[in-house]
């Protein structure tokens, strides 16, 4: 394991991408700052962060002997980790929403972006990406977000969380992580937003419908009953659940 922490960059994946295209780096090669001044989330979204109040961390995973259609697996993992390493330091209600968000309550407190490099039909290396509001306490573009010091009224210790996020994180991503495929959906499925509760989506941008989300599929698909009792599968641009 190898931590470079950065004063300032605009995105950790990029320059973990980047990097590792120059050279050869070790498995679990770490990215971090405290200043990520061009931070993206899913559909290329902005993550905004104030200087010196959050984390941003990629990592890079090496051999991962997981098939394409297994790809939101590495997902799963990333979003039990953190969960974990949260309830350590006992923020309550805790939920994953899919596909890539951490919740405390109804409250967005961190995103997690994937990039993975494919050879073949396989997963070669993932660059794993998490942003993390901590101490940050004013969010202007952002009226669902939230943080650590927010939610629990007191300062954290930014080492102290990235390192707790690190080791859950490497413990996880450590074992053969298809082998326990069903146990950690399962888990996953546990801390999933929303799950089995009557909701409101927009579906094709503009559709509101009202469905249950059942689940998540092992392509990543979010699984809803919708109205008219139908059992659909949605992909990431196809659905936005509202809250």
């Amino acid at each position: 394991m190898q931590i470079i922490k950065l004063d300032a960059t605009e995105s950790t994946n990029t320059y973990l991408k980047e990097l590792s295209a120059k050279k050869e780096l070790q498995d679990f090669t770490i990215i971090t700052t405290e200043n990520q001044t061009l931070g993206r989330g899913q559909l290329n979204s902005k993550w905004e962060s104030e200087n010196g109040k959050n984390l941003a961390i990629s990592v890079l995973k090496k051999d991962i002997d997981v098939s394409i259609d297994r790809l939101y697996l590495m997902n799963v993992c990333v979003s039990l980790s953190i969960l974990e390493s949260l309830n350590q330091l006992n923020i309550p209600n805790l939920k994953v929403k899919w596909p890539n968000d951490i919740l405390s309550g109804n409250f967005k407190i961190g995103g997690i972006l994937i990039e993975n490099i494919i050879s073949g039909s396989k997963i070669k290396r993932s660059i794993i990406g998490f942003g993390l509001n901590v101490n940050q306490t004013e969010f202007k573009n952002a009226p669902n977000a939230s943080s650590l010091k927010t939610i629990m009224g007191h300062n954290f210790n930014l080492d102290s969380v990235f390192y707790a996020i690190i080791e859950n994180l490497h413990q996880q991503l450590s074992s053969p992580i298809l082998t326990f495929e069903n146990e950690l959906y399962e888990k996953y499925h546990s801390q999933l937003f929303k799950i089995g509760v009557k909701s409101t989506f927009i579906i094709k941008k503009e559709e509101l419908i009202e469905g249950v989300i059942e689940g998540v599929s092992k392509n990543g698909k979010l699984k809803v009953q919708i109205e008219n009792g139908s059992l659909q599968e949605f992909g990431l641009k196809e659905i936005q659940l509202q809250y």
